[in-house]
């Protein structure tokens, strides 16, 4: 294997050497403040077509006090060489890997002496298949390398102190093959010298950043260059540009434009320019989303790769991905969380961030109806018992991975727009450029941006607030009972039937609505009395804003159903929400949620349209609807959409809708998913199943990517094993970065069981480890090949583990896992996993499968004929 350039000193290299030691023994959390970097240099020789990489590395350091021992971090790294310069003198270090997380040792044969000293390595590594360290993909006969680094996977390209407490320039030369671009985190300084053959490129120092946040890409990409014109907020233009893979070279202008247009609204929102001195935007085929690179983002290909003529659903993804990313240049770049525990605040206000901001950018997507979903959707993971707070200790470095979830993103995202709401936008932004201004260039705590937000709000009631929420886990539930213009509110913590619900206590920022009276209070009694003035039944959640959901009386359920059709988008969802709640806690019914959906199948917000048909829809799938109960559905379905269907039309070509309202065209597919199962739908399958024939047999334009996942279930559900075996042919053939993902899920989604054994052995070296995962996914997503998903993934745990994407396995499979449904299966799944999982960021994520699918079953057992029968009723 190829081996690091020898040092200047000429010595031989030690051997380097991995031992696995006692957790005791190695700082496998917070490396202490004995050491601390000041300064990286990194030289690293990139050529993406090869196996390994190499680099040379200088750190310089600050000693507390002598040490004749340094832990710091490195991961699978062949050191060839480590040296210790001071006070004119070198000094040979010996390097040892001291646990699998990459913990390090460097140790000398002296101490080296208080105050500064540079620590110098030349090493190489080997490439990662997958998203993590520094990774390399073939796209096309042409080989791209890139970095994904967060939260501990820098130590995986170069030695380092690899915690964000930690923030230092970093000054980056990157060696190349002639003729490939190099993006990194600064400008690069003039045309790349060529010196023994390879491109040299120098980048300017950066800003302070932490080790997760550097990046380094290298390949021919395709380059879209622009700028961000001067605004309010900064006097020169930005450097943007667009980059990706060559076959998508003519798709990148959406994504120029847009990126330009949202950092313009994030100026605006921060008061102040964007932090660094140029913004590149970067894709590759097999990032799960999307990482916040200082100046250097990275996506997913289909996030950026697009066009104004892309499903609505793709869009909406661009403005709040994007929105969030550039959020966390100031607001994670900026300013950084001292440690792991504050990973949460980073991202759920870049989550809240990118919502409002995304739809600032394009009002009329639907963006924030978006933001809503997810937080509902989290309220159904931290409804569990088995969970965490948003905001949780992180005792070891391999714990931070399992902060990356919706408990962070959804619930602590809206949380942020709770507060936001309650306090109104100016006084909330107030108290955000008030934080950063604070900690700019350095870290900060939870604690910090609380205390922030309650000095613009003048009520110390906040900080309580916001703790309760994010130090707790749990949804609180607001029982509610009004006379006239009083409403007692008792608060519990929810739960579904059969699950007792634990003593919790939060101080709730509640804001009630009544015709157009709007009141917001703070809750922070066990029951409390409101009075809001009015007409008619007071509103729980005004705006949908609130985490929480609510429990009423039948008549209050009742008005509020009736009048649903004149909620806003936000309260019909928190409707939805908190009725779906009630059904399983075992005290709504099926029969109030077809009510509600009546009421609402016309809503303007697709999101609140959609919503119901959506609650019901999960039932079924959870198997606890018998077939007749299914048909109930169907024919419940054919009632309620088949006069939509003739009112919007459908016709399936390319860019047939282009031209219409976004939430119209969102509809559509929504009415199609709805109808296409069903009885009258036949005329739909027809269609479908001419338009997918005609487009793959070349022509483009006979059908719009907006409906693939449909036509592409169609064609193979008529096709059989042969269609779908020669569909993942033409997949693996493309590099659409919409068609071949869409493909390859349809091809996993059959519930044949002879072709999920074909996929899950398929051995193809086109076929890339994040495709086998999703295949995996669209196995088990389906009842009818799910336990051949489940006998595989026991089989192949350990290995899958132990590759280099173990950690987003670890948490993909449990929930993979959760779409059983009876004790007996959570029972087996404790047994076959439990053991497996223990230790890793998927350890939480398996807990909570098996109580899903333990809960699952007692609400068929407890519940099941009562909630078949009312489906059945529902024709």
């Amino acid at each position: 294997m190829a081996r690091a350039q020898a040092g200047p000193e000429g010595d031989a290299a030690p051997e380097t050497v991995i031992t696995v030691s006692p957790a005791g023994s190695v700082p496998l959390g917070r490396l202490g403040d004995e050491v601390r970097p000041l300064a990286y240099r990194l030289d690293v020789t990139i050529d993406p077509a090869r196996p390994r990489f190499s680099g040379h590395a200088e750190i310089d350091v600050t000693l507390a006090q002598p040490a004749s021992i340094i832990h710091m971090h490195g991961r699978d790294l062949t050191v060839a060489r480590a040296v210790a310069i001071f006070a004119g003198r070198r000094l040979i270090g010996h390097w040892r890997q001291r646990d699998a997380s990459g913990v390090a040792r460097l140790s000398f044969d002296e101490p080296l002496p208080a105050g500064a000293v540079t620590l110098t390595f030349d090493y190489d590594a080997a490439f990662a298949n997958g998203p993590a360290g520094m990774f390399h993909v073939e796209v096309e006969h042409q080989w791209y390398s890139w970095t994904q680094f967060q939260s501990i996977d820098a130590r995986a390209a170069f030695p380092c102190f690899d915690q964000p407490g930690f923030k230092t320039p970093f000054t980056l030369t990157l060696r190349t093959p002639p003729g490939l671009t190099a993006i990194g985190n600064a400008p690069e300084q003039g045309v790349p010298a060529i010196e023994n053959g390879l491109a040299v490129h120098r980048f300017a120092p950066t800003l302070p950043l932490p080790t997760y946040l550097v990046a380094m890409m290298v390949g021919p990409f395709a380059s879209l260059e622009g700028q961000a014109p001067p605004n309010a907020a900064r006097k020169d233009p930005l450097p943007v540009g667009i980059h990706s893979t060559r076959q998508n070279a003519g798709q990148l202008g959406f994504a120029l434009d847009g990126s330009r247009q949202i950092l313009g609204l994030l100026e605006d929102y921060f008061g102040e320019p964007f932090p660094f001195p140029k913004l590149d935007q970067v894709t590759t085929p097999v990032l799960p989303g999307a990482m916040e690179n200082a100046g250097a983002d990275l996506y997913r290909d289909d996030i950026l790769v697009l066009d104004a003529q892309s499903p609505v659903v793709q869009q909406r993804d661009f403005g709040m991905i994007v929105a969030h990313e550039l959020g966390h240049q100031w607001f994670g770049d900026l300013v950084t969380p001292a440690w792991w525990d504050d990973i949460w605040l980073n991202e759920s206000f870049a989550n809240w961030i990118g919502y409002r901001i995304g739809d600032a950018w394009r009002p009329d997507l639907g963006i924030m109806g978006d933001a809503l979903s997810k937080g509902y959707q989290a309220m159904e993971t931290d409804a569990l018992l088995a969970g965490r707070p948003v905001h949780q200790p992180i005792a070891a470095s391999t714990q931070v991975d399992s902060a990356f979830d919706s408990i962070t993103y959804g619930k602590g995202g809206h949380v942020v727009g709770m507060i936001a709401a309650w306090l109104g936008d100016e006084k909330f932004r107030e108290g955000v450029r008030s934080y950063i201004a604070a900690h700019r260039f350095g870290n900060a705590t939870s604690e910090d941006f609380f205390a922030a937000l309650a000095d613009v709000a003048g009520d110390p009631r906040l900080v309580p607030a916001m703790r309760s929420f994010v130090d707790q886990q749990g949804v609180p539930l607001l029982a509610m009972r009004q006379k006239g213009d009083r409403v007692t509110v008792t608060q519990l913590r929810y739960t579904t039937a059969g699950v007792a619900p634990p003593e919790s206590h939060w101080v709730i920022p509640l804001c009630l609505r009544r015709e157009a009276i709007r009141r917001c209070y703070m809750m922070d009694q066990h029951t409390q009395a409101f009075t809001i003035e009015g007409k008619g039944p007071v509103f729980p959640n005004a705006g949908g804003t609130g985490y929480y959901r609510f429990e009423l009386t039948a008549g209050h359920w009742n008005e509020l159903i009736a009048g649903a059709d004149r909620l806003s988008g936000g309260e019909a969802q928190a409707l939805v929400d908190s009725l779906w709640a009630s059904i399983r806690g075992g005290r709504g019914n099926i029969g109030e949620m077809a009510r509600l959906e009546r009421k609402l199948i016309r809503h303007p917000d697709p999101h609140a349209a959609d919503a119901p048909d959506k609650a019901l829809s999960r039932l079924v799938r959870e198997g606890i609807v018998s077939a007749q109960g299914r048909r109930g559905f169907r024919l419940f379905r054919e009632r309620l959409y088949m006069p939509l269907l003739k009112q919007y039309g459908f016709d399936p070509r390319a860019g047939a809708y282009a031209r219409e309202a976004p939430a119209r065209a969102q509809r559509r597919v929504q009415i199609v998913s709805a109808l296409i199962g069903t009885g009258e739908g036949k005329d739909l399958r027809k269609r479908m199943d001419q338009a997918t024939g005609a487009y793959l047999a070349g022509d483009s334009t006979a059908l719009d990517p907006a409906w693939f996942d449909y036509a592409f279930d169609l064609y193979l559900f008529e096709g059989g094993p042969d269609a779908a075996r020669g569909l993942v042919e033409r997949a693996l053939a493309s590099e659409d970065p919409v068609f071949r993902p869409a493909a390859l899920v349809a091809a996993a989604r059959t519930g044949d069981k002879t072709m999920a054994t074909w996929l899950l052995s398929l051995d193809d070296p086109r076929l890339r480890e994040t495709e086998k995962r999703e295949f995996l996914d669209g196995i088990m997503s389906r009842s009818a090949t799910r336990e051949i998903g489940y006998d595989w993934a026991a089989a192949h745990v350990d290995r899958l583990l132990a590759s280099n994407d173990g950690q987003f396995f670890a948490t993909r499979l449990p929930q993979v896992l959760g779409s059983f449904c009876s004790v007996a299966w959570a029972n087996r799944i404790a047994r076959d996993f439990a053991g497996k999982l223990a230790g890793t960021s998927g350890a939480l994520e398996l807990d909570r499968a098996i109580e899903r699918v333990r809960n699952c079953g007692l609400l068929d057992d407890m519940m099941g004929e009562q909630i078949d029968a009312e489906f059945i009723k529902l024709r």
